[in-house]
């Protein structure tokens, strides 16, 4: 993800530029509700406080979310509820399975109609979930199949705890629950700050989903003044930086948003972020073929990032169809990994998972938007 293809301002200063979800501006978004604002909620319709933390707990620590099911609340409260309606909850549209890894990729509809992706991925320390945070992306970096199409608006922290309630949902029959969250799906979290930071806390609550903060990543194109708010919000989440160049020609070439801010600016919040956080950087790195994948882009990688606490995430490029680079062969990325890792530099590479569906961030959204998009065109039901 990466450049602001609108006016630099809106993207730019890491404001929230993108139209709400109707659930934002009509009703009650109840799944973005934290514990405090249910018990305010509650006590405003003359009921004790506590009432409030139950239903938090229904929502998220059980996924249930028809008011009638909730049986620890009093009948006529319950009939009352119900009465408002259900909390929107996003509906499963499709499920793609990797059948070597166990991948799972989730593709939902919105309320208004709109799609987004969410991935779950397995791995020896748990059940980590990929969380969108846009519909769309306007950050225009040139590898990436989310941006393709632009920015249609920001979600909710409601409509992101939703794709949370329903992977857990999803998990449950088999008694397992999510226990890691990256905000690395469909959108530039930094560019809907006030959501997504509310729903990280939404996802740490105790009485819900309970994910610890360190078990929790936040993933940016390099919204400056994004960073360094993050770094001031009190929460010790891991900052993940797309970097995925080592110079300041390529990083514009591959993403816009490096014109508003070049390195040295990414470096210096990142900076920021580690001594005001005690928490170590992530730079994700997305090697292409012949672009960003010799071994001098490792040396001066290497160069640019010495002495800052921070790890380099090698990330073998996943082909999308509509743009025109190639993925190093094995050998590329071993060298470009022994490179950096004969420098000192604490580096791994990411393990390719769902290689065998539409894994790609954005992928599977295209996907089906063209397939509704010729349905309607040919007068066939969708």
């Amino acid at each position: 993800m990466a450049a602001p293809a609108g006016p630099a301002g809106t993207a730019g200063e890491g404001r929230d530029a993108a139209p709400e979800s109707p659930a934002a501006t009509g009703g009650v978004d109840w799944l973005g509700l934290l514990p405090a604002e249910l018990e305010g909620l509650l006590a405003g319709m003359g009921e004790p406080a506590y009432r409030g933390r139950q239903i938090f707990a229904w929502f998220h620590g059980r996924q249930v979310t028809d008011f009638v099911q909730m049986t620890d609340l009093p009948r006529g409260l319950r009939q009352r509820l119900a009465a408002t309606g259900s909390p929107a909850v996003p509906e499963l549209r499709r499920l793609q399975v990797d059948p070597v890894d166990g991948t799972r990729k989730y593709l939902l509809e919105l309320a208004d109609g709109q799609l987004i992706e969410t991935v779950l991925m397995r791995h020896r320390y748990g059940l980590s979930l990929c969380v969108s945070t846009q519909v769309g992306c306007r950050m225009g970096c040139r590898f990436c199949a989310s941006t393709i199409g632009g920015l249609v608006r920001n979600l909710t922290a409601g409509e992101m705890a939703g794709q949370l309630l329903v992977v857990n949902r999803d998990l449950a029959p088999r008694g397992e629950r999510v226990s890691h969250v990256v905000l690395m799906g469909i959108g530039e979290p930094l560019e809907n700050f006030e959501a997504a930071v509310r729903f990280i806390r939404l996802a740490h609550e105790p009485r819900g989903a309970g994910i610890g903060y360190r078990h929790i990543t936040v993933s940016t194109s390099g919204l400056v003044p994004g960073i360094r708010r993050l770094a001031r919000e009190g929460l010790p989440v891991t900052l993940a930086v797309s970097l995925h160049a080592p110079n300041d020609e390529i990083r514009s070439y591959l993403m816009p948003v490096n014109r508003r801010w070049p390195i040295a600016e990414v470096l210096d919040a990142c900076r920021e972020y580690v001594q005001l956080t005690g928490r170590r950087v992530t730079f994700e790195y997305v090697l292409l073929e012949d672009v960003n994948d010799r071994p001098e882009h490792a040396r001066e990688l290497a160069e640019r990032i010495g002495g800052l606490l921070c790890h380099v995430n090698l990330i073998p490029w996943n082909p999308v169809s509509e743009r025109p680079f190639r993925a190093p062969s094995p050998e590329r990325v071993r060298a470009f990994y022994e490179e950096l890792a004969s420098r000192g530099v604490p580096v791994t590479v990411r393990r390719q998972l769902g290689q065998r569906i539409d894994a790609a961030c954005g992928q599977l959204r295209r996907r089906e938007a063209a397939r509704r998009a010729r349905a309607a065109g040919s007068g066939v039901g969708t």
